[in-house]
């Protein structure tokens, strides 16, 4: 009886093999790039520098931010690049809070320890923002200032504060100033470290 003849299209186990790998290392290097590039220019990792954003975030924390179809808008945590003619220290990513946006008006009463934002400057007290959640003061109250300062908001530009508010260098202080909307690199979305923490971030 003559002997039944094997198919020889059939793939060895070892050109199987190499398949195999070849696919996984496909698939490992599509997913590397695609990271890069939503790293790039849809994500951002962001570290936190120094107490001003206490208690809501720490120094030394890790943050992912993005400004993909990004619009910011009150009480937004966002990360922004100065150029300050001032001092270098603040040529740097910097982290902050929204007050207010282009066209609005800012009023920060610090004898009665209130803070306005109206799309005027009359200030009623149905706009005074209630920042129980977030703004933190070691003390209890604004630093000993008896008066008040109101801050009128350019269009395309932002008003922010630090969360610690008696510590931080924001929209206040001139080394800062209102920021430009085009130097935001993006809203924090998410602290990274440490992994305890781990989770979004309001």
């Amino acid at each position: 009886m003559p002997k039944e003849k094997k198919n020889s299209s059939s793939p060895s186990p070892s050109a199987t093999l190499c398949a195999a790998v070849f696919e996984y290392v496909e698939m490992f290097v599509l997913a590397a790039v695609t990271v890069i590039v939503l790293m790039t220019f849809a994500f951002r990792l962001c570290v936190v520098s120094g107490p001003s954003m206490n208690n809501t975030l720490l120094n030394g924390e890790r943050l992912v931010v993005s400004n993909l179809f990004y619009t910011p808008k009150q009480g937004d945590i966002i990360v922004f690049h100065q150029t300050s003619e001032i001092d270098d220290r603040f040529n740097e990513p910097i982290v902050k809070r929204v007050i207010a946006t282009g066209g609005q008006f800012v009023k920060i009463d610090y004898a009665a320890g209130k803070l306005y934002v109206s799309d005027d400057d009359l200030f009623a007290e149905d706009e005074v923002l209630n920042e129980t959640d977030y703004a933190y003061f070691s003390n209890g109250k604004w630093n000993a200032h008896t008066g008040f300062e109101v801050y009128e908001v350019p269009q395309g530009h932002l008003f922010v504060l630090g969360d610690n508010r008696n510590v931080s260098a924001d929209s206040r202080d001139e080394r800062v100033g209102f920021v430009d909307e085009r130097r935001i690199l993006g809203k924090v979305l998410f602290r990274v470290t440490p992994f305890s923490k781990f989770g979004k971030v309001e």
